[in-house]
């Protein structure tokens, strides 16, 4: 609802119980994550906003709904502190279908991907997309973009011009996302942003893999507030010591949890009320399977949270974190109607959720129909590069036959990649990737018409034995990205993304074998969730008859751009060593025959 004088002057009257409440809530246990108690307590709710907590009463007029939870636990809506929607493939429509009957009622997104392909006026689009869901956005605005070191191609550049004007946004909370080494290596840019948002009077959001000692504080005298990415609980416990406000990351690929949560059962329990919660990423798949936000709670009650602590985890604390308190995250008067009607809070089974004041959603489904906006040109899929061939993707050089010593990334999880220097065969000046030695060839394309640019390089950790597969959702900047055995079915792969406007494709043997549709920006899709689960399981068995035994192939994949994470990555630019901050040559030597 917005802020205005009269409408103030109304909920007021209302939180008074001289106007009837719209709907109350009656019979129900309160979990109030502000005190640490529980006990019965009736909710009253006018509009989108809870006006009373106790006894409501008073507050039930004739046209007032009610809603009896006799036997239920009433619980704050929860937050998912820090998440990429985009790399779940579904839209906003699509993901808020997914995760809100499972109570995630709000979350905490730069938006990052959608801006990457459709700049600003892609971005208001999708914020014109939030406000017809039940689930909310707070948005920060990155801190750049891209997020690349060196710098690869997006299509929108956000620089400290941009952030003069969107910080005033009212739909701006903050800056999203400060990765460590724009802090470090004092890029004018990132420092620009966060000078902004000193001025805004917003907060600055953090990502600080493994930041310890000396770095860490100087990161932290930049004026980062939170961080969301640590690799073990002594890194929490350092960040928190050092005055951070902590997420714990579990995501679909990465199980941060059940390491970082003993920083609270093993270290100091106090620690737990500046810690929450966050996802990340997540896939279709693993959100029908396991729950969402939801899971995470049930995950840290099993690892010995106690169970209002690990509520509050995912409530209060992280709108603690992001200074959006006085909106969401407990069940107190004044702040958004956003309750979750649960069996009992050490199962944390959500039956019924409640969202801006209304019921949309019960055994987990939404209770009314949610349908996608009609999409505007600005976020068509349309790949701006040119179709290829399979020289594109075969690695010349100088020598007509012999060996060279190359690099490949070896993968050690979806966000580790270590060096591995391997000999391979060149025959005809071209160096051949290695199935019996777990080398295969991986390429990035700029596809937004801006340079053309195409990089190629080496990579082990897929296994593959034959084929293709390719990706036009990759973040940081959704280029595409594709990785393979065969040259031929490499450029199959590329072409057919062109043509269809992006997905996620694998190809052997020339033909296509399994092929996902992203026509929203060649990143996301408004198909059903469950459809999306279908396609990802499809994927990843044409991926297992490729030989691949990761467990999210397509995914390992498309983080591959992503150089925020040490020791490697590529981009469009060309593989990128993470320590180093620049490209390099995957060619080590050259051993003519």
């Amino acid at each position: 609802m917005e802020k205005t004088v009269n409408n103030l002057k109304t909920l007021i009257r209302a939180g008074r119980g001289i106007i009837p409440a719209d709907k109350v809530i009656l019979n129900g246990t309160l979990i109030n994550v502000m005190t640490s108690e529980i006990y019965p307590a009736d909710i009253a709710i006018y509009g989108d906003t809870i006006v009373a907590t106790g006894d409501v009463k008073d507050y039930i007029g004739s046209e007032t709904e009610v809603i009896d939870a006799t036997g239920k636990y009433l619980s704050p809506g929860l937050i998912d502190g820090h998440i990429h929607s985009e790399c779940s493939k579904l839209s906003i429509t699509s993901f808020a279908k997914a995760v809100v009957p499972c109570g995630t009622t709000s979350i905490i997104s730069g938006l990052d991907e959608y801006i990457s392909v459709s700049g600003l006026e892609g971005l208001k689009e999708i914020f014109e997309e939030i406000k017809q869901t039940p689930l909310k956005v707070f948005w920060g605005a990155p801190y750049k973009t891209p997020y690349t070191i060196p710098k690869s191609t997006v299509a929108f550049n956000f620089d400290p011009s941009v952030h003069a004007e969107v910080q005033k946004w009212e739909e701006c909370f903050g800056v999203w996302e400060v990765v460590r080494e724009f802090i470090i290596e004092e890029d004018e840019d990132t420092l620009g942003a966060v000078v902004e948002a000193y001025k805004n009077r917003l907060p600055v959001f953090g990502c600080a893999p493994m930041a310890r000692g000396k770095d860490l504080n100087g990161y932290l005298c930049s004026g980062v507030r939170l961080d969301h990415e640590s690799y073990d609980h002594e890194e929490v416990v350092e960040k928190m010591r050092k005055g951070m406000h902590m997420l714990i990351r579990e995501s679909s690929v990465t199980h941060f949890l059940e390491e970082n949560i003993r920083a609270i059962t093993e270290v100091n329990p106090r620690m737990a009320r500046r810690v929450s919660f966050c996802t990340d990423d997540v896939t279709a798949t693993d959100v029908l399977n396991n729950g969402h936000l939801d899971n995470v709670v049930r995950l840290a009650i099993k690892a010995g949270v106690e169970p209002m602590t690990a509520i509050q985890m995912g409530t209060i604390n992280s709108a603690e974190a992001y200074r959006i308190d006085h909106l969401i995250g407990s069940i107190s008067p004044g702040r958004l109607a956003d309750i979750l009607i649960v069996d009992d809070p050490e199962k944390f089974n959500v039956e019924a959720v409640i969202s801006n004041g209304k019921l949309v959603a019960r055994d987990k489904k939404l209770t009314f129909e949610l349908k996608a906006p009609k999409r505007s040109p600005i976020l068509s899929s349309e790949l701006k590069c040119k179709t290829t061939t399979k020289e594109d993707f075969e690695y010349k050089v100088d020598i007509k036959n012999g060996q060279a010593k190359v690099l490949s990334m070896d993968v050690k999880g979806p966000f580790v990649r270590k060096r591995r220097d391997v000999l391979l065969k060149v025959e005809n000046s071209v160096v051949l990737p290695d199935i019996e030695q777990d080398v295969a060839m991986v390429s990035v394309l700029e596809r937004f018409g801006r340079n053309g640019n195409k990089s190629l390089a080496f990579c082990s950790g897929w296994k593959l034995k034959k084929g293709a597969m390719a990706s036009s959702a990759a973040p940081d900047d959704n280029n595409i990205i594709v990785m393979g055995v065969d040259a031929e079915d490499m450029s199959i792969a590329v072409n057919h993304l062109i043509k269809n406007g992006g997905g996620q494709v694998v190809v052997s043997d020339g033909e296509i074998v399994e092929f996902l549709s992203l026509p929203v920006g060649g990143i996301v899709s408004d198909l059903e969730p469950e459809e999306i689960a279908y396609r990802e399981d499809l994927l990843t068995k044409a991926a297992r008859g490729l030989g691949c035994e990761l467990p999210e192939p397509l995914m390992y994949m498309f983080f591959l751009p992503i150089t925020a994470i040490q020791d490697y990555a590529i981009t469009d630019v060309g593989p990128v060593d993470c320590v180093a901050l620049t490209t390099f040559d995957p060619i080590i030597e050259l051993i003519e025959k």
